[in-house]
């Protein structure tokens, strides 16, 4: 009798992991074709790519528009979380900022399908509630708050932040010789010093020692 008890409440738990799993390959699948560019892909053949059958995609989503705006979204988010766990233990919010773009730029070469994702998006990543966005505006609103930014308009510092992601993400792509984490990080000191930050204290920010990213960054990519 326990036996058969505790095998009704395991069943749940296994299905419950099935669709968590096949959720997760369609989600997949959706930022593979996406970072391609190829958003006229039939649900079939992202279903193909995720190995699962057509059926279960809409036991999951109503559209094809409804899985790739999750996808967008899931994947801003993943890395922005892993941006507020690696900067929670920040005091100043000038570091925190600079130490987010730094490790963003670094994105670009270490996850260049999601890189590829990203810039897919352009500007229109600013008006994600998730992600990247709403944290780039709290640490810029933050370090304004503090004295530390001299920023007349955040909204205008939030849209010179993003273009400054998508340029150097680009650039990355069309010169893979090129050093990603020295190129992150004399933008992120000309972006400091754009926002007031004299030239010396930029350049002491941007030679901080930043977390081990090799260490730090298995989150579960959802």
């Amino acid at each position: 009798m326990a036996e058969s008890t505790a095998a009704k409440k395991a069943a749940p738990r296994r299905m419950d992991r099935r669709k968590a799993r096949t959720r997760s390959a369609l989600v997949h699948a959706a930022q593979r074709v996406l970072a391609e560019g190829r958003t006229e892909v039939p649900i079939q053949e992202i279903t193909e790519l995720a190995d699962i059958g057509v059926g279960s995609f809409y036991n999951h989503f109503d559209s094809k528009d409804e899985l790739f705006r999750v996808a967008v979204e899931e994947a801003l988010e993943w890395w922005g979380t892993l941006m507020d766990r690696l900067t929670a233990d920040l005091d100043d919010p000038a570091v925190a900022y600079a130490q987010s773009f730094r490790m963003t730029g670094r994105l670009h070469r270490r996850h260049p399908e999601l890189s590829r994702l990203l810039l897919r998006q352009g500007l229109e990543l600013v008006r994600y509630d998730r992600g990247l966005a709403p944290r780039a505006l709290h640490d810029i609103r933050a370090a304004v708050d503090a004295g530390r930014f001299e920023v007349e308009d955040v909204d205008l510092a939030l849209a010179v932040t993003a273009g400054a992601v998508l340029s150097l993400g680009a650039l990355l792509h069309e010169q893979p010789e090129r050093d990603a984490a020295a190129s992150a990080d004399l933008v992120a000191r000309g972006l400091l010093r754009q926002f007031g930050i004299p030239p010396e204290e930029a350049e002491r920010i941007c030679s901080l020692e930043l977390p081990d990213l090799d260490r730090a960054e298995p989150l579960e990519r959802a």
